[in-house]
């Protein structure tokens, strides 16, 4: 299982390619062969799974939905939509849909953060609001980081 760590800010060429920084190349599954999964992302970002990962994780879940519930479409149309498979060049770069990256408003400047089992792509501004959005909610509800990674870990069973 890949598990991308790590911040990186880059320069988009004008081509709209990014680097994968080396770091986040070495979680690169062989069984992706490089390939990935771009899409829309929330929080106006843009995600990618090394497309093994998508395949075996997450393209089950929406295989398995009723289509003929409406909200299940525009999860559906939205998310097919805005995908589109990418390889990585022989620079291990990728190359990023145009539409994606206005979407997103990134333009120049980029973030590269590693999210566990993805890569998520930001325009750093958008990126600093969303982290001032955070520290807002941990404000207005009395939460902490610690207490949000103790729910979240205590939820998920045990290894041990």
């Amino acid at each position: 299982m890949a598990s991308f760590i790590g911040k990186e800010t880059f320069t988009l060429d004008n081509k709209g390619r990014v680097s994968v920084p080396a770091k986040m190349r070495k979680s690169i599954p062989a069984e992706a062969e490089n390939t990935f999964r771009i899409m829309r992302g929330m929080d106006k970002c843009i995600f990618a799974y090394p497309i093994n990962i998508w395949n075996e994780k997450y393209q089950p879940k929406l295989d398995n939905l009723n289509q003929f519930n409406s909200k299940n479409r525009v999860a559906l149309r939205n998310l097919n939509e805005w995908s589109e498979d990418i390889v990585l060049d022989t620079q291990q770069r990728m190359t990023l849909p145009k539409e994606l990256l206005e979407l997103a408003g990134i333009d120049g400047k980029i973030i590269v953060l590693g999210v566990s089992d993805h890569i998520e792509f930001w325009c750093p501004e958008n990126y600093e609001r969303y982290k001032n959005d955070y520290e807002n909610y941990i404000n207005e509800n009395d939460a902490s980081y610690e207490a949000i990674l103790e729910e979240v870990f205590s939820s998920t069973q045990s290894a041990c």
